[in-house]
C-alpha cells in the first residue's frame, strides 16, 4: 500500500504529523493507496519553501519564467493519458472524461505562456511639465491554491499557470480523494525547469487549509469547492488581509423553449446532466420545461436517461461512472428519497443500481423527477450526483423568475431557435455564466472562469484576464528629471 506525501523545494516529502487517510478507487470500493495529512507545521514549511523562492523566481524577466510554461505545457501534452489514467483511477470517472479535463487544462497553460503580452502596462508622456507616467503589474508574494476533487488537474491549472507567470511562488492543497494528480503535476513542473520552492504541495484536510488562510506569508488564496466552504474560505482569508477568490456551490438550469430542436436540447441535457456522475460545478441538474413542450421533453428525455451506460473509468462504451466515496453517494440517495417524500415524480430510479463485477464500487444509476417545484430541497440545494429536476412553468419570463431567483448563479444555458428570446435571455438572466443552445458555457482560457451570487465570493473571476489581475498587482509611478530638485508643497498640476 503505496503512502502519499507532500512536494517541497522540488522533492516529495512523507508527511510527519502521523496523520493518514485512505485514498480509494471509487469504481472498486478498494483502499488504493494511504495519504499523509499536514498539520500546521507541514504547511508553514510550505509557504516557507514558496517565500524562500520568491525573490529570485519574481525577478526572473516574465519571458524566461514563460519558457518554463513551454516547457511545461509540452511535457503535459506528452503525459496526458498517464494524467488522465491517475485522475480515473481516484475519482472514478471516465478515462475520456478526465483526458478531456486534461486539454482544457492545457489550454490555460497556453494562455499564460503569453505572460510578457498580459503584463503589459501603460504609459503616458507629458502629463505635466516634464513628468511622465506608467504602470506595471507585480507580483502578490506567496499565493495558494485549495481544489477540489472532481477536477484534480484541471482546476489547480486553472490557478497555478497563470500565477507563476506573474511571478509568485504556489502552495497547493489538493483534495484528499483525489491526491496524485497534484504530485503528478509537481513532477512535471520540475521537469520543466521550475525552481525548486517555486512549486509546493501540501496534502491535508481542514486542518491544512486554515493553516494556510491565517499564514502571514500568504498574499492571495483561490478556491474552488462547496458554497459553505467558500464563504469560510473568504471570511476567513480576508478578515487576515489576503487577496481570495473563492467559487462555490452551483444549481445550473437549462431553459427548454417550446421552439427548441428536441433531439438537439436532450442529447444536450443527457451529457450535461449525467457526464461525470453529475460531479461538476457546471452540470445541468434543473431543466426548466417552457409551455406545451414539456411532455414531449419528458418522453424523449426519460427514454435517453434509461439507456444510459455505467461503467468503469477504462470501460470506452461507458457515459458515467461512480461517486467519489460511499458516503457521497449516500447522501445523494438521501436527496432522491426525500425528493420523492416531498412529492416529485421519480421517472427514472436509479437508486438499486450495481455494477456487476464491482458489487462494492460507489455506483447508483441515473435518476430522473418530473414535477419538482422550486420549495423543493431537490430543486433548491446542490446535490453534486447523477439527478435531473424538471420543473415546468408556462412561459419565457416565469422561465426567468426562476432561474434568476435561485440563490446559486453559477451557470445556465436556454435552447430555442428565436434569436429574440436567446438574447433577451442572455441580457436579462442574473448567472455569471451563460450558454444559448451551449449546455455547459465554460469560457476558454483567454476569457474568464466564474459564477455570481452564492457561486462565488470575491470580485474577480478565475483564469484568463481577470486571473492575471487577482495575481497581480497595480503600481503606478510618475517620473521628473529635473536639473534641480526644490521642495514642493501642493500636487503636482498641469500648468
Amino acid at each position: 500500500m503505496p503512502t502519499l506525501g507532500h512536494f517541497m523545494a522540488g522533492r516529495i516529502c512523507p508527511g510527519t504529523s502521523g496523520r493518514h487517510v485512505d485514498v480509494y478507487d471509487p469504481s472498486a470500493g478498494e483502499v488504493v493507496a494511504q495519504l499523509a495529512l499536514a498539520d500546521e507545521g507541514e504547511a508553514d514549511a510550505a509557504v516557507a519553501c514558496a517565500r524562500a523562492a520568491l525573490p529570485a523566481w519574481s525577478a526572473l524577466p516574465p519571458l524566461r519564467r514563460a519558457r518554463v510554461l513551454f516547457r511545461f505545457r509540452e511535457l503535459l501534452e506528452q503525459q496526458r493519458e498517464t494524467l488522465a489514467r491517475l485522475i480515473s483511477r481516484e475519482h472514478g470517472k471516465l478515462v475520456s472524461d478526465a483526458l478531456g479535463e486534461v486539454a482544457r487544462g492545457l489550454e490555460v497553460v497556453e494562455f499564460a505562456c503569453g505572460i510578457p503580452q498580459l503584463l503589459k502596462g501603460e504609459i503616458t508622456e507629458q502629463v505635466g511639465s516634464g513628468v511622465d507616467a506608467y504602470t506595471v503589474r507585480q507580483a502578490l508574494g506567496v499565493v495558494v491554491g485549495i481544489t477540489p476533487f472532481n477536477f484534480p488537474a484541471m482546476v489547480p491549472l486553472w490557478m497555478f499557470p497563470l500565477a507563476l507567470a506573474c511571478g509568485n511562488t504556489f502552495v497547493l492543497k489538493p483534495s484528499e480523494r483525489a491526491p496524485s494528480a497534484a504530485l503528478f503535476l509537481a513532477e512535471l513542473l520540475r521537469e520543466a525547469g521550475l525552481p525548486d520552492g517555486v512549486f509546493n504541495v501540501v496534502q491535508g484536510d481542514r486542518h491544512a487549509v486554515d493553516a494556510l488562510l491565517v499564514h502571514p506569508d500568504v498574499a492571495a488564496v483561490s478556491f474552488v469547492g462547496s458554497t459553505p466552504v467558500a464563504r469560510h474560505v473568504y471570511e476567513t482569508g480576508t478578515r487576515h488581509g489576503k487577496r481570495v477568490q473563492a467559487l462555490g456551490g452551483a444549481k445550473n438550469h437549462m431553459v427548454v423553449m417550446p421552439d427548441a430542436d428536441l433531439e438537439q436540447a436532450v442529447s444536450a441535457l443527457i451529457g450535461a446532466a449525467f457526464g461525470s456522475a453529475g460531479e461538476r460545478c457546471m452540470a445541468i441538474s434543473v431543466a426548466v420545461a417552457v409551455g406545451d413542450g414539456a411532455d414531449a421533453l419528458l418522453e424523449k428525455l426519460a427514454a435517453r436517461v434509461r439507456a444510459i451506460k455505467v461503467g468503469h473509468g477504462d470501460d470506452a462504451s461507458a457515459e458515467m461512472g461512480p461517486l467519489i466515496t460511499a458516503a457521497h453517494r449516500d447522501s445523494v440517495l438521501r436527496h432522491v428519497d426525500h425528493a420523492l417524500a416531498q412529492g416529485a415524480h421519480l421517472v427514472v430510479d436509479g437508486r438499486a443500481y450495481r455494477h456487476p463485477g464491482r458489487e462494492n464500487g460507489f455506483f447508483m444509476g441515473p435518476c430522473l423527477f418530473d414535477a419538482v417545484t422550486p420549495d423543493m430541497d431537490v430543486y433548491r440545494e446542490e446535490l453534486f450526483g447523477p439527478v435531473l429536476a424538471i420543473v415546468r412553468v408556462p412561459d419565457f419570463e416565469s422561465a426567468l423568475r426562476l432561474v434568476n431567483g435561485h440563490a446559486f448563479a453559477n451557470g445556465t444555458s436556454i435552447f430555442t431557435r428565436s434569436g429574440g428570446a436567446a438574447r433577451e435571455f442572455a441580457h436579462r438572466v442574473e448567472v455569471g455564466m451563460v450558454g444559448v443552445n451551449v449546455p455547459l458555457p465554460v469560457p476558454m482560457a483567454f476569457h474568464s472562469f466564474g459564477g455570481w451570487k452564492a457561486s462565488l465570493f470575491g470580485d474577480v473571476h478565475m483564469h484568463g484576464p481577470e486571473g492575471v489581475r487577482f495575481y497581480s498587482r497595480h503600481k503606478a509611478v510618475t517620473t521628473r528629471w529635473p536639473e534641480a530638485l526644490g521642495a514642493e508643497f501642493a500636487m503636482p498640476v498641469n500648468r
